[in-house]
């Protein structure tokens, strides 16, 4: 058969990509979760682990919305309503009242004049950045950006791509001054929450660099801030790195249903002008299904519970948890980046001793996700502990006296 040859290459890259140390391998299925019982969190059942009970800590289900009563009742609701998928693409029938009612509600949580709903958040940055790139357009890129990011950039083909050191704002406004004259358009695109360390981008600077340099350029300086890790969890009030640093200009927020909000699906917020433009020319909008009638519905739920009283607890909760897995982890003697985002990197800067630790943690039922060489830069090797608002203070102390443990072992 002749894709054997395809499939002898295709087994090459497999190896290579197992010695690297980048090969995913066999995804951990979760077969089921144990609700919140007395001061213990959910706990979460793993195939092939018997009845043994799982500490998730690598998670981006920041505000636990996934296993809120609320929100499941919102979803299964609007399912029986309306079905259980759309049946097509948006501009043919698959339009829904939810999908509509979603995008006004998350227009005016980031007080912007309307939104557009993706897929997911990889799809909508993959979507919108092609359209808005030009032959004219110069892109201005955080060297530690979102892998889709990285993609949108290199498929758009821009006239100039540059990349700036990451949160290096003086680099940043050099290469925007250095291509005066040199392109019609700039993007500046960075994340608003680093994945891998938890640091957040300094967007109030950001906006002030585009606006000192957009009468340099014919068609302006844009700025776009994909924030799915900020949105729902960084903020006094949840609305993500754009609140917690008082910028002021962003253009395009994008964001993910996914994360704190706990359901599925992509978004971004703009002007009305930027999103009617997207809805005709964005492929990923265009020809692909939404996301179903009754995941809109779950997001409006999470989104209504973020934005009141009960939100406000919640994220108190979620700070509490994060500062005292922080605060446990340095009197342990163990290196953090500390910030008020509820990813917490514990800097290993080891390959091996990540791998170790990993296998430590899974053993005695704590999940978390090691990142090596070359995922990170050498020497930055960590484990990335996620916490949630689903957890409780006696979670958080097993998985430090676990980390305890670890540490008396290896003395």
């Amino acid at each position: 058969m002749p894709v054997i040859k395809l499939e002898k290459v295709l087994s090459n890259h497999l190896e290579g990509l197992m010695e690297k140390g980048t090969l995913k391998g066999k995804e951990m299925v979760t077969t089921g979760v144990k609700p919140a019982e007395g001061k213990k969190g959910p706990r979460y059942f793993i195939e092939g682990q018997g009845d043994k009970e799982f500490l998730k800590m690598n998670a981006n289900s920041y505000l636990g919305m996934s296993l809120r009563k609320e929100v499941i009742e919102a979803e299964e609701e609007a399912s029986r309503r309306f079905g259980a998928g759309p049946g097509a693409v948006r501009f043919i029938s698959g339009t829904y009242q939810p999908h509509i009612e979603l995008e006004k509600k998350l227009a005016k949580f980031h007080n912007r004049e309307t939104a557009m709903i993706f897929s997911s958040a990889y799809s909508t940055v993959m979507g919108i950045l092609s359209p808005l790139i030009s032959k004219e357009t110069i892109v201005i890129s955080d060297e530690l950006n979102h892998n889709c990011i990285i993609n949108a950039i290199r498929l758009s083909r821009p006239k100039i791509k540059e990349i700036y050191k990451h949160l290096d704002m003086d680099d940043l406004e050099a290469k925007v001054r250095n291509n005066i004259g040199k392109g019609k358009r700039v993007i500046i695109v960075t994340d608003g929450i680093f994945s891998m360390r938890g640091d957040h981008a300094q967007l109030d600077v950001i906006s002030n660099i585009a606006k000192k340099y957009n009468a340099e350029f014919e068609e302006g300086v844009i700025t776009i801030v994909d924030d799915s890790h900020g949105v729902g969890a960084f903020g006094k009030t949840g609305r993500g790195t754009e609140e917690y640093t008082n910028a002021d200009g962003i253009d395009i927020i994008v964001a993910t249903l996914g994360k704190a909000l706990g359901v599925n699906g992509g978004y971004l917020v703009a002007s009305s002008t930027i999103i009617n433009y997207l809805r005709e020319t964005a492929p990923f909008y265009i020809y692909s299904n939404p996301i179903t009638p009754s995941e809109a519905s779950a997001a409006m739920k999470s989104l209504e519970i973020l934005d009141s009283e009960k939100g406000m607890e919640i994220l108190k909760h979620l700070r509490k948890l994060t500062k005292h897995f922080e605060k446990g982890l340095v009197e342990l003697g163990y290196e953090i980046i500390e910030s008020e985002h509820p990813i917490v990197p514990l800097m290993i800067r080891d390959t091996q001793k990540t791998s170790e630790l990993v296998k430590y943690l899974t053993e005695n039922g704590i999940l978390a996700t090691g990142l090596n060489f070359p995922v990170v830069p050498k020497g930055d090797e960590e484990i990335r502990f996620q916490i949630s608002a689903d957890h409780t203070e006696y979670d958080i102390d097993y998985a430090l006296n676990v980390l305890k443990n670890y540490q008396e072992l290896h003395i």
